[in-house]
């Protein structure tokens, strides 16, 4: 789950890491709150979405008086931002970051993620802050440090040390650098995280370190261990099926694709958007009804992926492994009558009771298509 960054800032400022005041408003009023609150005479307004690329798509404006601050916030609320992240139904902006300026002498860039390869958290440096790290790697990889990090969220000695030579600093500098650091590991372990990242790390003409910009993104399977950071989660930053389907335990995202998917188990979900993609199709959608899911669950499943304009059939893959094929049956038979379903059902089922599922298909009347394996089921779905 990504945090907006107001909220990412709530979270790593807990763990020690410094971040300039700021407030949050929805609208002028709220801004007025923040201005007052903050003694603000010049302000940095950012739209809070889940994306980068802010500044290049206008989402950050530079306020130099009370009235700027007002007409910034009265332009950014409600802005809409399209751009390769976001994808082209894009994203919209509820609330801004409203923040003191800070003087920067100079920029960094820190994060830890997950390495897939050595499967352990990574530390990344660059004394190359405010771009993005992939450009930075592409162009100047000499300037990337990549640390592995203990599973103790302990960054060691010598850590810290090949940290702060990397990355220039000395004296009362490497102090703030490492204490920032060490808090950044601390709050990556603890929160469960796949990503923080701050960009920039600015150093101010002061010789003070802040964490000018910040996001966190929480593995989603250990938020049951976080309530106080599930309760961020913010249903406009994704489809309204996403937030539908969240609502019910559903695992589903939105693609862009007329073929409707409903599968049970990750990786057979993305077998079939492959071989739908390799038929010369598209899939509409990733949803994964899970090995225990009931009738009304499934019918529910199905309410999701109508509720796309662009799906025209549906295809049903399930293995029955936990899952049981006449389970699905029946919740594809309900669903079909009680929703009147008029484009194709193509079903694929294989495992658990697939002879009783089958002869539940028979006996329906209804227009459902069995197929005897993916890769017909794929072949119809397409046609």
């Amino acid at each position: 789950m990504n945090l907006h960054e107001y909220q990412a800032k709530e979270v790593l400022g807990s763990f020690g890491i410094p971040i300039p005041p700021f407030g949050i408003a929805s609208n002028v009023q709220e801004a007025k709150r923040c201005i007052d609150s903050l003694h603000l005479t010049q302000a940095v307004v950012k739209i809070q979405v889940h994306a980068g690329g802010r500044g290049k798509a206008g989402g950050v404006r530079f306020a130099k008086d009370l009235k700027e601050i007002s007409q910034a916030v009265e332009k950014l609320i409600g802005m809409k931002m399209v751009n390769v992240q976001t994808g082209p139904e894009g994203v919209v902006a509820h609330k801004v970051l409203i923040s003191k300026p800070v003087d920067i002498e100079k920029e960094y860039y820190l994060s830890i993620v997950i390495d897939r390869v050595l499967s352990q958290p990574m530390l990344i440096a660059s004394p190359a802050g405010g771009m993005e790290i992939e450009e930075i790697a592409h162009k100047t990889p000499e300037k990337i440090l990549k640390m592995p990090i203990g599973l103790d969220g302990r960054l060691r000695s010598y850590q810290l040390v090949r940290l702060c030579k990397f990355m220039g600093w000395t004296g009362d500098l490497a102090r703030q650098g490492a204490q920032i650091a060490q808090g950044l590991s601390s709050a990556f372990m603890a929160i469960d995280g796949e990503m923080v990242e701050i960009n920039p790390l600015v150093l101010t003409p002061e010789g003070k370190l802040w964490a000018l910009d910040a996001k966190v993104s929480v593995d989603d399977n250990a938020l049951f261990r976080h309530p106080e950071i599930a309760a961020y989660y913010d249903p406009s930053q994704g489809s309204p099926q996403e937030a539908r389907a969240k609502k019910l335990d559903l695992a589903y995202i939105a693609m862009h694709g007329t073929i409707g998917c409903m599968v049970n188990g990750a990786g057979l979900a993305m077998a079939t958007m492959d071989i739908i993609q390799l038929h010369g199709g598209s899939p509409a959608n990733f949803l994964d009804v899970g090995g225990s899911a009931s009738k009304e669950k499934i019918a529910e499943g199905f309410r999701i992926i109508l509720s796309d304009p662009k799906v025209k059939a549906i295809l049903v893959n399930i293995f029955g492994g936990i899952m049981n094929c006449k389970t699905i049956a029946e919740g594809v038979i309900f669903a079909a009558q009680e929703q009147h379903i008029k484009i194709p059902i193509i079903v694929r089922m294989e495992g658990t009771n697939v002879a009783e599922g089958k002869k539940l298909f028979a006996q329906s009347h209804l227009k459902i298509i069995v197929a005897d394996n993916l890769e017909k089921a794929a072949q119809l779905s397409v046609r």
